[in-house]
């Protein structure tokens, strides 16, 4: 990266020492930085990475910028007061990210599901047509991480709505919202707040840039009213599944048949098409396309039973999904809950046998599911796929689905969500073994 004459001479602070804070100081090296983390342990960390710890916020105009990390919390941090009256200096990573890749093609995507699926279908269609894309962000490793090698990159970000929240100058070439519902309401404290940041991804396009909206997502809607009140000029495409019909009979990929991937699929093409690359590239790369771990995987499929760990489902609107696109399911719920979410089970009540509750936090999924079907309170996985299993084999019909689709995050039992799908496939198989020898 080049250095930025921009920030040569000016004194900057990175606040929060994850990831970020380091991929941060590494683009960084070269200025006036100091670093500061409220987290003792990270701070005796990062004293030996040849970054300057300083408690920058003592002396009265020290500091020029403040790079803040997406888990930063103005409101709730130790720093807030001084955050609050410096807001003017802050900036992201996504905002560096920008300043210091002008001349690179952004694709960044943002919504509250299926964003690094659509990035990894875009990186695959990208990557069939012979450009060297690359995907960033969640997903993978910190956007400031990313060195230019090669002419004519193209950089797919997965942006959160952490990232959006105090960015002020990142704007990419090709942005979507890929839909909305009701997400991180803890941080953002209201639905209204958490739609304006993410629609925070538009504000910076110009007229040779384009908006892809979710025409078929009600909340998505009046983010296109957002984009033309504020006189944005970039070129609006409205995203529909329906215009994907005729692709959809050209693909010969199981993972494109649920309602989610198709989503993602339609956001994936309309992005690949003003990029200029034909139908038959689209469909090659879309035929060898490999979903995600963890996010509707297909780990057992047979005439008796299919086994999907959708681990990755950490609300109910994406764990909705999944209850949409199978029968005779056996439910494995619960973890850390998120703020406010509401279980709307009315649509799919009938297509669930059983609901299994995982977690510490039992008394919160009994509530929302009580109603609507039967459950277990089985606290733990080992338990949960213990009784499925003790169930099913008594069964002389076929056309079951046990699905890990939990609904909440997995902090309460694991430190992510990777760490829970994985143990739920170990677990799967111990008992496919035991149970029917093989």
């Amino acid at each position: 990266m080049d250095v930025l004459k921009k920030y040569k001479n000016k004194k900057i602070a990175i606040y929060g020492m994850g990831k970020t804070g380091i991929s941060a100081a590494k683009a960084l090296k070269k200025m006036q930085i100091c670093c500061w983390d409220d987290s003792l342990k990270i701070r005796k960390k990062i004293k030996n990475s040849n970054v300057i710890v300083k408690k920058f916020w003592l002396k009265k105009n020290l500091i020029d910028y403040i790079v803040i990390s997406p888990g930063i919390d103005v409101n709730k941090c130790n720093l807030k007061k001084y955050l609050k009256l410096n807001s003017k200096k802050i900036i992201t990573d996504l905002d560096l990210f920008f300043e210091l890749n002008k001349n690179i093609p952004i694709i960044s995507i943002t919504g509250t599901n299926g964003k690094s699926t659509t990035c990894k279908i875009i990186e695959k269609i990208l990557k069939t047509a012979n450009y060297n894309a690359i995907t960033l962000g969640n997903i993978g490793n910190p956007i400031l991480d990313f060195k230019k090698k090669k002419k004519n990159y193209i950089c797919i970000l997965e942006v959160s709505s952490y990232q959006l929240e105090y960015s002020k100058l990142f704007r990419s070439k090709h942005a979507a919202i890929l839909n909305i519902s009701t997400d991180h309401l803890d941080r953002h404290k209201t639905f209204t707040n958490y739609k304006k940041i993410k629609s925070k991804i538009f504000f910076a396009q110009n007229k040779s840039d384009y908006s892809y909206i979710n025409s078929e997502n009600k909340h998505t809607q009046s983010i296109k009213k957002t984009i033309k009140s504020l006189n944005i000029k970039s070129k609006i495409v409205m995203v529909n599944k329906s215009s994907c019909n005729f692709l959809l009979k050209k693909i010969n990929n199981k993972y494109f048949k649920t309602g989610g991937n198709v989503e993602n699929l339609t956001f994936a093409y309309k992005i690949a098409k003003n990029f200029k690359i034909s139908d038959k590239i689209i469909v090659k790369a879309l035929n060898k396309f490999k979903g995600l771990p963890h996010r509707q995987e297909i780990i057992f499929s047979s005439k008796k039973m299919i086994c999907i760990n959708d681990s990755k489902a950490t609300s109910f609107d994406a764990c909705l999904q999944s209850l949409k696109n199978y029968n005779k399911i056996y439910w494995i719920v619960g973890g850390a809950p998120k703020h406010k979410d509401i279980f709307n089970l009315r649509m799919v009540s009938k297509k669930i046998i059983k609901a299994y509750i995982v977690g510490k936090n039992t008394s919160f999924f009994v509530n929302q599911i009580k109603n609507h079907t039967s459950y277990e309170v089985s606290r733990n996985l080992k338990n949960t796929l213990s009784s499925i299993f003790n169930d099913i084999k008594n069964k002389v019909d076929y056309g079951y689905t046990i699905l890990l689709s939990p609904a909440a995050a997995s902090f309460d039992q694991f430190d992510n969500f990777e760490e829970r799908g994985s143990q739920f496939k170990t677990l799967f198989f111990k008992n496919l073994k035991k149970t029917y020898h093989v």
